[in-house]
């Protein structure tokens, strides 16, 4: 995988279009003037979990005896139940979450930004090939980039795309997460396998 390609699955991953009406939610409560700080602070805070999680994965996944395929098929298994959540939203189920005051980390950060699925795809990376970690870090800072302007500008985006546009475009991301579910399911699969062939 590039650095590219990696970038674009963590940016579809992240899903900053489709979290524009959540964050406008969870911001309802706070004063306009300060809600671009506020963005800004959440976003830093998702990167740094981000960063961690790709370097201390790893360690981690040794702590707990968990191979690589088992990361896998969690990574697919938690983005499918994400991706069919944002295909077909429940109302009994919603993804939002009720905030009553200014949000700090939850759920802002974590998990509309950095969420169990952008975690898990980050572990992933890092345990592949560990020897790419300035690639992963550069996939990481780019999806990153990406992300800031278009939350920065959730106003805006909300007023000209509309709720159904933005529904729409949050029911193709899913589309998309869907398949790229599907495939770190099979991959997941196909290593463990491999590994019991071998």
């Amino acid at each position: 995988m590039t650095v590219v390609s990696a970038a674009v699955l963590l940016f579809l991953v992240m899903d900053p279009l489709g979290n524009i009406l959540f964050f406008l939610s969870a911001l309802r409560h706070v004063p306009p003037e300060r809600q671009p700080r506020i963005v800004l602070r959440e976003l830093c805070i998702a990167l740094a979990a981000l960063l961690l999680f790709l370097f201390a994965g790893g360690h981690l996944l040794r702590l707990l005896g968990l191979s690589e395929p088992a990361l896998g098929v969690a990574g697919g298994v938690i983005l499918m139940l994400i991706a069919l959540r944002m295909v077909f939203p429940s109302p009994e189920s919603p993804l939002e979450e009720e905030v009553k005051e200014e949000p700090f980390i939850v759920p802002l950060a974590i998990p509309y930004v950095a969420g169990p699925s952008s975690l898990a795809t980050v572990l992933l990376l890092m345990s592949r090939e560990p020897d790419r970690w300035m690639d992963w870090v550069g996939a990481i800072l780019l999806a990153w980039a990406a992300c800031v302007p278009i939350m920065l500008a959730c106003g805006p985006l909300r007023n000209l795309l509309g709720k159904r546009g933005l529904t729409a475009v949050e029911r193709l991301m899913g589309l998309v997460l869907v398949t790229i579910a599907v495939q770190m399911l099979m991959t997941g699969v196909a290593d463990f396998l491999a590994q019991h062939r071998a």
